[in-house]
Protein backbone atom coordinates (compact mmCIF):
# COMPACT_ATOMS: atom_id res chain seq x y z
CA UNK A 1 0.00 0.00 0.00
CA UNK A 2 1.71 3.22 -0.96
CA UNK A 3 1.72 6.13 1.69
CA UNK A 4 -1.35 8.34 -0.28
CA UNK A 5 -3.62 4.98 -0.40
CA UNK A 6 -2.97 4.81 3.29
CA UNK A 7 -4.34 8.44 3.95
CA UNK A 8 -8.01 9.91 4.52
CA UNK A 9 -9.61 9.67 1.26
CA UNK A 10 -7.02 8.25 -0.72
CA UNK A 11 -4.97 11.70 -1.89
CA UNK A 12 -3.86 11.47 -5.51
CA UNK A 13 -0.02 11.99 -6.22
CA UNK A 14 1.88 13.46 -7.88
CA UNK A 15 1.20 17.65 -9.50
CA UNK A 16 -2.41 19.01 -8.46
CA UNK A 17 -2.73 21.12 -12.08
CA UNK A 18 -3.72 19.40 -15.05
CA UNK A 19 -6.01 16.43 -16.10
CA UNK A 20 -8.41 15.04 -13.08
CA UNK A 21 -11.07 12.69 -14.41
CA UNK A 22 -12.13 12.57 -17.99
CA UNK A 23 -14.08 15.80 -17.98
CA UNK A 24 -12.38 17.89 -15.41
CA UNK A 25 -8.43 19.93 -15.28
CA UNK A 26 -7.51 21.38 -12.44
CA UNK A 27 -5.05 24.69 -12.88
CA UNK A 28 -3.87 25.76 -9.59
CA UNK A 29 -3.91 29.17 -8.55
CA UNK A 30 -0.61 31.11 -7.35
CA UNK A 31 -2.43 31.64 -3.74
CA UNK A 32 -0.78 28.67 -1.06
CA UNK A 33 -1.23 29.50 2.08
CA UNK A 34 -2.15 27.64 5.20
CA UNK A 35 -5.76 28.10 4.92
CA UNK A 36 -5.55 27.48 1.25
CA UNK A 37 -3.14 24.39 1.57
CA UNK A 38 -1.00 24.48 -2.28
CA UNK A 39 -3.64 27.09 -4.17
CA UNK A 40 -7.21 27.28 -4.85
CA UNK A 41 -8.15 24.39 -7.79
CA UNK A 42 -9.94 26.30 -10.46
CA UNK A 43 -11.69 23.26 -12.21
CA UNK A 44 -12.13 23.50 -16.04
CA UNK A 45 -15.32 20.93 -17.22
CA UNK A 46 -16.31 20.02 -20.29
CA UNK A 47 -17.66 17.13 -22.53
CA UNK A 48 -14.44 16.06 -24.54
CA UNK A 49 -15.92 16.08 -27.74
CA UNK A 50 -17.39 19.79 -26.72
CA UNK A 51 -16.05 22.93 -27.90
CA UNK A 52 -17.77 24.63 -24.60
CA UNK A 53 -16.14 24.51 -20.84
CA UNK A 54 -17.55 25.43 -17.43
CA UNK A 55 -14.91 26.60 -15.06
CA UNK A 56 -15.89 26.47 -11.37
CA UNK A 57 -13.95 28.72 -8.90
CA UNK A 58 -12.24 30.77 -10.89
CA UNK A 59 -9.79 31.66 -7.82
CA UNK A 60 -8.39 35.07 -6.71
CA UNK A 61 -8.28 38.11 -8.51
CA UNK A 62 -5.42 37.47 -10.17
CA UNK A 63 -4.82 38.33 -14.06
CA UNK A 64 -2.18 36.13 -14.83
CA UNK A 65 -4.08 33.09 -12.94
CA UNK A 66 -6.82 33.77 -15.14
CA UNK A 67 -5.68 33.93 -18.30
CA UNK A 68 -3.94 30.95 -17.97
CA UNK A 69 -7.46 29.12 -17.34
CA UNK A 70 -8.57 30.90 -20.46
CA UNK A 71 -5.13 29.47 -22.41
CA UNK A 72 -5.57 26.05 -20.39
CA UNK A 73 -9.30 25.86 -21.91
CA UNK A 74 -8.14 26.88 -25.34
CA UNK A 75 -5.65 24.79 -25.66
CA UNK A 76 -7.82 21.96 -25.60
CA UNK A 77 -10.25 23.19 -28.18
CA UNK A 78 -12.41 25.00 -25.99
CA UNK A 79 -14.50 28.39 -24.92
CA UNK A 80 -15.29 29.06 -22.14
CA UNK A 81 -19.36 29.09 -21.61
CA UNK A 82 -20.07 29.40 -18.12
CA UNK A 83 -18.94 30.33 -14.69
CA UNK A 84 -19.51 28.58 -11.15
CA UNK A 85 -19.33 29.32 -7.55
CA UNK A 86 -18.99 26.67 -4.77
CA UNK A 87 -19.10 29.83 -2.28
CA UNK A 88 -18.31 33.32 -1.78
CA UNK A 89 -14.71 33.06 -0.04
CA UNK A 90 -12.27 35.48 -1.92
CA UNK A 91 -9.93 32.91 -2.92
CA UNK A 92 -12.88 30.87 -4.48
CA UNK A 93 -14.75 34.36 -5.75
CA UNK A 94 -12.78 37.24 -6.09
CA UNK A 95 -11.76 36.71 -9.59
CA UNK A 96 -14.88 35.80 -10.76
CA UNK A 97 -16.08 39.32 -11.86
CA UNK A 98 -12.74 39.71 -14.07
CA UNK A 99 -13.03 36.28 -15.04
CA UNK A 100 -16.62 36.82 -16.81
CA UNK A 101 -15.43 40.19 -18.20
CA UNK A 102 -12.51 38.73 -19.95
CA UNK A 103 -14.70 35.43 -20.77
CA UNK A 104 -17.75 37.33 -22.00
CA UNK A 105 -19.51 34.32 -19.39
CA UNK A 106 -22.48 34.65 -16.79
CA UNK A 107 -21.42 33.79 -13.18
CA UNK A 108 -23.81 31.61 -11.30
CA UNK A 109 -23.95 30.87 -7.46
CA UNK A 110 -25.93 30.76 -4.75
CA UNK A 111 -25.53 34.00 -3.38
CA UNK A 112 -27.74 36.62 -5.45
CA UNK A 113 -24.88 38.81 -4.67
CA UNK A 114 -22.25 37.08 -6.98
CA UNK A 115 -24.23 36.49 -9.45
CA UNK A 116 -23.70 38.04 -12.96
CA UNK A 117 -25.87 38.21 -16.00
CA UNK A 118 -27.65 34.61 -14.95
CA UNK A 119 -30.23 33.57 -12.37
CA UNK A 120 -28.54 31.70 -9.24
CA UNK A 121 -28.22 27.91 -8.39
CA UNK A 122 -30.51 26.04 -6.67
CA UNK A 123 -30.37 21.91 -4.98
CA UNK A 124 -31.47 19.75 -7.98
CA UNK A 125 -30.48 22.46 -10.49
CA UNK A 126 -29.06 20.64 -13.88
CA UNK A 127 -26.44 22.38 -16.00
CA UNK A 128 -26.12 21.45 -19.54
CA UNK A 129 -23.22 23.57 -20.74
CA UNK A 130 -21.86 22.16 -24.01
CA UNK A 131 -23.60 18.65 -23.30
CA UNK A 132 -21.68 18.64 -19.92
CA UNK A 133 -23.96 17.71 -16.89
CA UNK A 134 -23.17 19.44 -13.89
CA UNK A 135 -26.00 18.50 -11.11
CA UNK A 136 -26.40 21.09 -7.80
CA UNK A 137 -26.03 19.99 -4.45
CA UNK A 138 -26.71 21.86 -1.38
CA UNK A 139 -23.76 21.72 1.16
CA UNK A 140 -24.03 24.52 3.13
CA UNK A 141 -22.00 24.55 6.83
CA UNK A 142 -18.33 25.65 5.96
CA UNK A 143 -20.42 28.48 4.62
CA UNK A 144 -24.56 29.64 4.31
CA UNK A 145 -23.85 29.35 0.37
CA UNK A 146 -21.39 26.24 0.15
CA UNK A 147 -22.43 24.59 -3.15
CA UNK A 148 -20.76 21.06 -4.62
CA UNK A 149 -20.95 20.21 -8.04
CA UNK A 150 -22.01 16.69 -9.10
CA UNK A 151 -20.38 14.84 -12.53
CA UNK A 152 -22.23 11.80 -12.86
CA UNK A 153 -20.11 10.52 -16.35
CA UNK A 154 -17.15 10.70 -14.28
CA UNK A 155 -18.72 9.56 -10.31
CA UNK A 156 -16.91 12.54 -9.33
CA UNK A 157 -18.10 15.98 -7.37
CA UNK A 158 -16.63 19.24 -7.13
CA UNK A 159 -16.83 20.22 -3.41
CA UNK A 160 -15.19 23.33 -2.66
CA UNK A 161 -14.14 24.02 0.67
CA UNK A 162 -16.93 21.44 2.28
CA UNK A 163 -13.78 18.48 1.49
CA UNK A 164 -10.34 19.26 1.26
CA UNK A 165 -7.80 17.57 -0.66
CA UNK A 166 -5.57 17.38 2.42
CA UNK A 167 -6.34 18.24 6.42
CA UNK A 168 -10.18 19.23 7.11
CA UNK A 169 -12.22 22.10 6.71
CA UNK A 170 -12.88 25.13 9.37
CA UNK A 171 -16.97 25.90 9.89
CA UNK A 172 -16.71 29.48 9.27
CA UNK A 173 -18.75 30.47 12.26
CA UNK A 174 -21.42 32.30 12.12
CA UNK A 175 -21.97 32.38 8.79
CA UNK A 176 -21.44 28.66 9.00
CA UNK A 177 -23.30 25.78 10.75
CA UNK A 178 -22.36 22.70 12.07
CA UNK A 179 -25.45 21.14 12.01
CA UNK A 180 -25.89 22.24 8.15
CA UNK A 181 -22.02 20.72 7.92
CA UNK A 182 -23.14 17.41 9.50
CA UNK A 183 -26.37 17.24 7.47
CA UNK A 184 -23.91 18.09 4.23
CA UNK A 185 -21.69 15.04 4.92
CA UNK A 186 -24.44 12.94 5.53
CA UNK A 187 -26.11 14.49 2.11
CA UNK A 188 -22.16 13.23 0.05
CA UNK A 189 -22.05 9.72 2.14
CA UNK A 190 -25.19 8.98 0.34
CA UNK A 191 -24.26 9.77 -3.44
CA UNK A 192 -21.11 8.05 -2.44
CA UNK A 193 -23.05 4.96 -1.69
CA UNK A 194 -26.10 5.01 -4.50
CA UNK A 195 -25.08 7.93 -7.18
CA UNK A 196 -21.59 6.40 -7.72
CA UNK A 197 -19.05 9.19 -6.83
CA UNK A 198 -16.15 7.86 -6.06
CA UNK A 199 -13.82 10.89 -6.91
CA UNK A 200 -13.55 13.72 -4.85
CA UNK A 201 -12.44 17.01 -7.04
CA UNK A 202 -11.54 19.36 -4.18
CA UNK A 203 -10.90 23.22 -3.72
CA UNK A 204 -7.72 22.66 -2.32
CA UNK A 205 -4.85 19.79 -2.34
CA UNK A 206 -4.87 16.77 -4.13
CA UNK A 207 -7.90 14.87 -5.93
CA UNK A 208 -8.93 12.24 -3.64
CA UNK A 209 -10.08 8.67 -5.46
CA UNK A 210 -12.28 7.47 -2.44
CA UNK A 211 -15.03 9.93 -1.69
CA UNK A 212 -16.67 7.21 0.59
CA UNK A 213 -13.80 7.23 2.94
CA UNK A 214 -13.00 11.03 2.72
CA UNK A 215 -16.69 11.91 3.77
CA UNK A 216 -16.53 9.40 6.41
CA UNK A 217 -13.24 10.37 8.33
CA UNK A 218 -14.99 13.67 7.87
CA UNK A 219 -17.99 12.63 10.16
CA UNK A 220 -15.61 10.91 12.35
CA UNK A 221 -13.45 13.41 12.58
CA UNK A 222 -16.15 16.13 13.51
CA UNK A 223 -17.72 14.27 16.50
CA UNK A 224 -14.30 13.27 17.66
CA UNK A 225 -13.87 16.76 17.52
CA UNK A 226 -16.89 18.04 19.49
CA UNK A 227 -16.44 15.17 21.85
CA UNK A 228 -13.53 16.95 22.70
CA UNK A 229 -15.09 20.86 22.73
CA UNK A 230 -17.80 18.69 25.33
CA UNK A 231 -15.08 17.29 27.71
CA UNK A 232 -13.07 20.98 27.44
CA UNK A 233 -16.33 22.82 28.32
CA UNK A 234 -17.14 20.16 31.65
CA UNK A 235 -13.77 21.02 32.65
CA UNK A 236 -14.33 23.84 33.05
CA UNK A 237 -13.25 26.01 30.27
CA UNK A 238 -15.79 28.78 29.08
CA UNK A 239 -14.54 30.81 26.29
CA UNK A 240 -13.34 29.50 22.77
CA UNK A 241 -10.02 30.85 22.67
CA UNK A 242 -9.53 28.62 26.13
CA UNK A 243 -11.06 25.70 24.21
CA UNK A 244 -8.97 25.67 21.65
CA UNK A 245 -5.76 25.87 23.47
CA UNK A 246 -6.82 22.90 24.86
CA UNK A 247 -8.30 21.17 22.58
CA UNK A 248 -6.49 22.13 19.65
CA UNK A 249 -2.52 21.98 21.34
CA UNK A 250 -1.25 20.17 18.91
CA UNK A 251 -2.54 22.19 15.99
CA UNK A 252 0.09 24.67 14.29
CA UNK A 253 -0.67 28.23 16.01
CA UNK A 254 -1.18 30.46 12.65
CA UNK A 255 -4.25 27.78 12.74
CA UNK A 256 -6.25 28.99 15.66
CA UNK A 257 -8.23 31.58 14.60
CA UNK A 258 -9.86 29.37 12.16
CA UNK A 259 -9.79 26.65 15.03
CA UNK A 260 -11.64 28.99 17.04
CA UNK A 261 -14.33 29.95 14.19
CA UNK A 262 -14.88 25.83 14.46
CA UNK A 263 -15.24 26.09 18.32
CA UNK A 264 -17.70 28.51 18.22
CA UNK A 265 -19.75 26.93 15.86
CA UNK A 266 -18.99 23.59 17.41
CA UNK A 267 -20.18 25.38 20.82
CA UNK A 268 -23.27 27.06 19.50
CA UNK A 269 -24.23 23.33 18.13
CA UNK A 270 -23.80 21.45 21.75
CA UNK A 271 -25.85 24.59 23.38
CA UNK A 272 -29.14 24.10 20.65
CA UNK A 273 -28.92 20.59 21.06
CA UNK A 274 -28.98 20.96 25.21
CA UNK A 275 -25.61 19.22 26.01
CA UNK A 276 -23.56 22.20 27.31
Amino acid sequence: MTEAAALPGQPRGGVISGPATARAHCVLAPNPSPMTLDGTNTWIVAEPDSDLAVVIDPGPLDDAHLQAVIDTAERAGKRIGLTLLTHGHPDHADGAARFAELTRTAVRALDPALRLGAEGLEAGDVITTGGLELRVVPTPGHTADSLSFHLPADGAIVTGDTILGRGTTVVAHPDGRLGDYLDSLRLLRSLTVDDGVSTVLPGHGPVLNDAQGAVEFYLAHRANRLAQVETAVESGLRTPSEVVASVYADVDRTLWPAAELSVRAQLDYLGEHGLI
